[in-house]
């Protein structure tokens, strides 16, 4: 019977038609769409505008009143819709449910108020929801009752059933109603190898498989039958069944089903207890706190064991800044632009996706990747609130935002269930953590957001911990190259090369430093090695550099530098190791003077490839105030190659423990005796990385010094 059409229903008619069609565009572009269904809906729809054409243009509407038929639907209704043993959903025109029973709640796994206000088509698959939708519509407009194949996402695992649709009026309420009766025409869906056993959590194999073969054993040894035959009116079926009215059998639970819900429950709490742990042993098993490494891998974690999709959102350093200078701290430096007036949602940036590996799944990884979240997103809600939020069968499908093209990014990648909570480390949030399930396994509930939450924390504290030793790197960095040389000067018919490699472990300021300056009557060139590290090694090293830098302008001879540079140092807590030389050119050759403090000896490289290494001797810098160096003088040839390094070079180690030593050293040396100075310092370089495979120990410094023949220079 048609409905009385008035110009305020006609457009709100027009208007759920613009909707509904939308929906059926999106849900033909959808992965592995159901085109019939699609197609019969569309048909549908085209019946709803043609009556709608008709009813406008015969000027006249058919006044509403309730049929005999829909009076009798609302005395059944009213008197076994909460005892019925069918699940039966009452829903509103809009397709809001007003009101279900129980056996509805418990094919959903949730209960009757949960599913209350909520829309009917929140709890079916992604495929079916723009079909069902106009089927519904169909349903309120004509009255004609439709049958429709629905796949519900019931709390555990998708379960197929046929839905029946019939409009019903109700006494007291202005628009007609619909009533959803389900009946199950399959088994729960059985989920996919390697996909997650229940509620959207994967659980290891062996477990999931002892848990199906207890509660198997059990059914077994419980004698009772897989169902029973409803005795007379009061009675009780055969093997515990109760009667259930109309003349039904409705099987009691059975002692081996218990079981296997306990034994599920507890598998899966053990399951959330072992993704926790493997988080912590991923996220922590990196000497150096890496925040690139830690995200990939939190997202890998989830994705596997969790969900369907992970999203991770992060703001960087400056944004961070901003966003607590919003909440009222002082995180700005003075000076700059005040970053409290800046938006969070520019800061906020997508991470990394992490998704299912089939084709169509690698082309939306990469368009959300591309995809930062905007203000309408439930990820900004998240991070600007750092409240948690839980979708367990979601409505808006634009919850996650949309793609360049205008897709819902929920129905690119099938996303029924979302749940997202802010990466926090107590002090300020600095970014999201997003997991989104097809309902496949059942919608995400409030331990999997405890879960999430708990893992969230971790990842913030891992992310601080990496960002504050990056900024001490980066400090580390800023303050070593304060104490090097920007660049070596030029001396004539002299070739200088000069090479720094500071330890791979740690951020703290290294001690180890070279120079090469203009001394009173020639040229003098220094390296050292401050005992320790860190900031305070930083300003012993400075001292010592500058010193001898600084005394050589009015002192000769290296020993007399060095005795100057140890008064300077005898106030401080660190000793210094150093090796100083003066460079004298004597036609076409040089007379170098050393002076050694307790540091490894110079070697000296002939041209021919002859080794010589100098004398070692005297104590180090800083110790004593009865100061005596270690003295020895060369004579250098055109192509010879004065070379000075710290002991970093002798003390690196392989993966065995055994040390480069002096032989190693020397051989290299040898080995290029006669290729330019920076050949001999890359060979050098080369050798000492491939012992220890990259892992320094210690700083390295390297200067070498190599006499070009006149005619070159």
């Amino acid at each position: 019977m048609p409905e009385h059409l008035e110009p305020e229903s006609m457009i709100r008619e027009i208007s759920d038609l613009e909707g509904r069609i939308g929906e059926l565009r999106q849900a033909a572009g959808m992965p592995e769409p159901d085109l019939r269904a699609t197609l019969d809906a569309s048909l549908v729809e085209l019946e709803l505008a043609l009556t709608a054409l008709r009813t406008l243009g015969s000027g006249h509407a058919t006044a509403v009143g309730l049929s005999a038929s829909a009076e009798t639907e609302r005395r059944v209704l009213r008197t076994v819709f909460q005892d019925a043993p069918v699940p039966l959903f009452l829903l509103d025109r809009d397709t809001s449910v007003r009101r279900v029973n129980r056996q509805a709640a418990a094919l959903l796994g949730t209960s009757p108020g949960y599913v209350s206000g909520k829309q009917f088509t929140a709890f079916c698959d992604l495929a079916t929801r723009a079909a069902l939708r106009s089927q519904l519509a169909g349903v309120v407009r004509t009255g004609r009752r439709q049958r429709v194949a629905v796949r519900f996402m019931g709390r555990d695992r998708p379960v197929d059933a046929t839905v029946t649709l019939a409009r019903v009026w109700i006494r007291g309420e202005p628009d007609p109603m619909v009533i959803a009766v389900a009946g199950a025409s399959g088994l729960p869906v059985t989920p996919q190898a390697g996909k997650p056993a229940g509620g959207g959590r994967r659980m290891p194999t062996a477990r999931m498989d002892a848990a199906h073969e207890h509660a198997e054993r059990e059914r077994e040894e419980s004698d009772l039958p897989e169902t029973g035959r409803a005795p007379a009116a009061g009675g009780t079926a055969a093997g515990g069944a109760v009667a259930a009215p109309g003349g039904l059998a409705a099987v009691a639970p059975r002692p081996a089903a218990v079981h296997a819900e306990d034994d599920q429950a507890v598998t899966t709490i053990v399951h959330r207890m072992d993704v926790l742990a493997n988080a912590c042993e991923l996220l922590l098993d990196e000497p150096v706190f890496n925040e690139t490494v830690a995200v990939r891998r939190c997202a890998r974690l989830l994705a596997a064991e969790l969900a369907d999709w992970a999203i991770i959102d992060l703001v960087g350093v400056h944004g961070a800044a901003a966003q607590a200078a919003q909440a009222g701290q002082n995180a700005w430096q003075p000076g700059g632009a005040d970053p409290a007036a800046a938006d969070p949602a520019d800061a906020l940036a997508r991470q990394v996706v992490m998704g299912p590996d089939d084709e169509r799944s690698l082309e939306a990884t990469q368009s959300l990747e591309e995809l930062s979240p905007g203000p309408d997103t439930l990820p900004y809600t998240v991070f600007t609130t750092r409240q948690s939020a839980l979708r367990p069968h979601v409505e808006d499908l634009e919850l996650l935002g949309a793609d360049p093209d205008g897709q819902p990014v929920c129905a690119t990648i099938g996303a029924t269930s979302v749940l997202c909570v802010p990466i926090e480390d107590g002090d300020r949030c600095i970014g999201t953590i997003t997991l989104a399930g097809s309902g496949e396994h059942g919608p995400f509930d409030l331990v999997d957001l405890a879960v999430v939450q708990r893992l969230g924390r971790y990842l913030a504290l891992v992310i601080r911990a990496a960002r504050l030793y990056r900024r001490r790197a980066e400090v580390a960095d800023t303050l070593q190259s304060s104490l090097l040389p920007r660049r070596l000067p030029t001396i004539p018919d002299i070739d200088l090369g000069a090479r720094y490699m500071a330890a791979t472990h740690g951020a703290e300021v290294g001690g180890d430093f070279y120079d090469a300056f203009q001394t009173k009557e020639g040229w003098g060139l220094v390296l050292g090695d401050v005992c320790g590290k860190g900031e305070d090694a930083a300003a012993v090293t400075a001292t010592a550099r500058h010193g001898v830098r600084l005394v050589s302008r009015w002192r000769t001879g290296p020993h007399k530098i060095l005795a100057a540079v140890n008064d300077a140092l005898l106030e401080e807590d660190r000793f210094v190791t150093a090796i100083m030389a003066e460079v004298d050119r004597k036609g076409d050759r040089v007379r170098v003077t050393l002076g050694t403090a307790g540091h490894p000896p110079a070697v000296v490289v002939r041209a021919d490839g002859v080794i010589r290494t100098a004398s070692r001797g005297g104590v180090p810098l800083g110790l004593f105030e009865d100061f005596d160096a270690g003295l020895d003088t060369l004579d250098l040839g055109p192509g010879d190659t004065l070379f000075l390094h710290s002991d970093g070079v002798l003390e690196a180690c392989d993966l065995a423990r055994q040390e480069f030593g002096p032989e190693r050293l020397l051989e290299t040396l040898a080995a290029h005796a006669a290729a330019p100075v920076q050949d001999m310092l890359d060979a050098v370089q080369s050798a000492l990385l491939g012992f220890c495979d990259g892992d320094l120990r210690d700083d390295v410094s390297m200067l070498a010094l190599r006499v070009l023949p006149p005619s070159l220079a």
